[in-house]
């Protein structure tokens, strides 16, 4: 988990260790589930293609809350387009694997609704909203600012 902690992910929230894993079937996309409860969607086709190439980089594409706490476990199932996790909370929940969007969890009263990902809802324990990264981000930097106390007496 710590060795992809140095990935810095596009989003605001600070990357933690990874605890899960899943790729598709063809190894076009990476999914990593963290210690603190965010599943992040990164593209690695082009990297895998040529890692030599600096051009051919790991793009991250999506990063959302899905637990409060560890994710122990995650999948896609790429023929309903979802993304199944599991945190150390007991609970089991469905994603849609291109958007984050909120389908449920296992156990629940109603029906899964696959089809409808226009209706934004969030489980009970995550108020973040999944964050969709553009193409043209670059990594947040953390940049060294000082900015010396000065008394303005005019102010």
């Amino acid at each position: 988990g710590n060795l992809m902690k140095e990935l810095l992910p596009f989003s605001e929230h600070p990357s933690g260790p990874l605890t899960a894993l899943c790729t598709d079937i063809f190894t076009k996309t990476l999914l990593a589930g963290s210690k603190e409860g965010h599943i992040i969607r990164w593209n690695i086709a082009s990297f895998l293609e040529d890692s030599r190439n600096k051009k051919n980089q790991i793009k991250e594409e999506v990063c959302w809350r899905a637990h409060a706490t560890e994710v122990v476990e995650l999948f896609i199932e790429e023929e309903k387009n979802v993304v199944v996790t599991a945190s150390i909370d007991g609970s089991v929940r469905l994603w849609h694997a291109m958007t984050g969007y909120y389908f449920g969890y296992f156990g629940q009263a109603r029906e899964f609704e696959l089809s409808d990902t226009s209706r934004l809802i969030l489980p009970p324990d995550v108020n973040d909203f999944p964050a969709i990264i553009k193409e043209e981000s670059k990594h947040m930097e953390k940049k060294k600012v000082t900015y010396p106390l000065m008394l303005d007496r005019d102010k």
